[in-house]
């Protein structure tokens, strides 16, 4: 009994200890029950084999020797019987540590493919990361470089004013479209980027809103309450939301007035880009939608709603609906 209970933690104690029942008397199964217990926890092959000829050998030779067994040389069947006694458990205990060593094997390769895998990931998102910020930088960046250059020779060589204050305005919108570009090529071509934020270049927020109204090229009104402060996350969405409405304004309804209002409106922060009817001609530049796309994206990871749409007085209003702070 002592053997049985100690073969958990000190299996080849607990073996040793079944052997004199085990000799002594017919009692066989305390030493199965333990010699299965070492051969499933020992390692060692050497040991498991020797416990189990002892077994072999204990079941057929008794203490006292039996004159009877020494006259027959033990009989066949003693024989098997010895045998399988001694070998039955040894191999099943070794079967069920194989089965729990293969079992652990195949774990640590699933858990080694899943890393393999994932960094097969990572380098194919870091290539395409890469060849998209060659291909920003070889076209977008080059393009926007050659309208900066001319918009600045036709301000210092044009005779009318307004002629003037329009290549003006448009190049400082060329040379602001090329800092963000770089600024996204570098972020692009920063190993783990996409689980870094965008730093250190300082984000456009709420205190940038006055200058983007004003550098629009749009009859654009801004309106906000006071006391509204968002995170900066937040408030990169409110800034490309605005700048988003200005942009399209520009695009699809020239002349028309814009509004731009930031309120609390039922315990958000509600942001709202209104046009009128546009009064000039548009511009017929192509539209994919994929700014209103970007825009609702945006609003989904700062907790927020995006609505977008036309009005019954033939304007356009975009709205963005932001969870309002906590007031301390």
């Amino acid at each position: 009994m002592l053997g049985l209970l100690l073969r958990r933690r000190h299996p080849g104690v607990g073996f040793l200890l079944t052997v004199p029942a085990l000799v002594t008397s017919y009692a066989l199964i305390a030493t199965l029950v333990a010699l299965y217990t070492l051969a499933r926890r020992t390692p060692a092959r050497a040991v498991v084999i020797t416990a189990a000829v002892v077994t072999t050998v204990g079941s057929v030779i008794k203490v006292p020797v039996q004159p009877d067994l020494l006259a027959d040389r033990q009989t066949l069947l003693d024989l098997v019987y010895g045998v399988l006694s001694g070998a039955g458990p040894a191999a099943l205990g070794q079967l069920v540590q194989a089965q729990a060593s293969l079992r652990d094997r195949l774990r640590e390769l699933a858990d080694s493919y899943e890393v393999e895998q994932g960094l097969r990931e990572q380098q194919t998102l870091e290539r395409e990361r890469n060849r998209l910020a060659r291909e920003m930088h070889d076209v977008v960046s080059h393009q926007v470089s050659l309208i900066a250059v001319q918009a600045g020779a036709l301000q210092v060589g044009a005779a009318e004013q307004t002629v003037r204050d329009a290549a003006r305005t448009v190049r400082g919108l060329a040379v602001s479209t090329l800092e963000e570009l770089r600024h996204m090529v570098a972020v692009l071509r920063t190993p783990g980027a996409d689980r870094q934020p965008l730093q250190p270049q300082p984000q456009p927020g709420l205190d940038d809103l006055d200058a983007l109204v004003a550098a629009s090229g749009v009859d654009a009104t801004l309106e906000r309450d006071p006391g509204i402060d968002l995170e900066q996350h937040a408030q990169r969405a409110v800034y490309r939301t605005v700048q988003e409405g200005l942009t399209n304004v520009r695009k699809h309804a020239p002349g028309s007035q814009v509004l731009v209002r930031i309120a609390r409106a039922g315990g958000r922060v509600e942001v709202t880009v209104h046009n009128g009817r546009p009064t000039g001609r548009p511009l017929g530049l192509p539209g994919s939608r994929q700014g209103l796309i970007g825009l609702r994206e945006r609003a989904e990871l700062a907790g927020g709603e995006f609505d977008a749409g036309p009005d019954d007085d033939g304007g356009f209003r975009l709205v963005l609906r932001l969870p309002a702070p906590r007031l301390p």
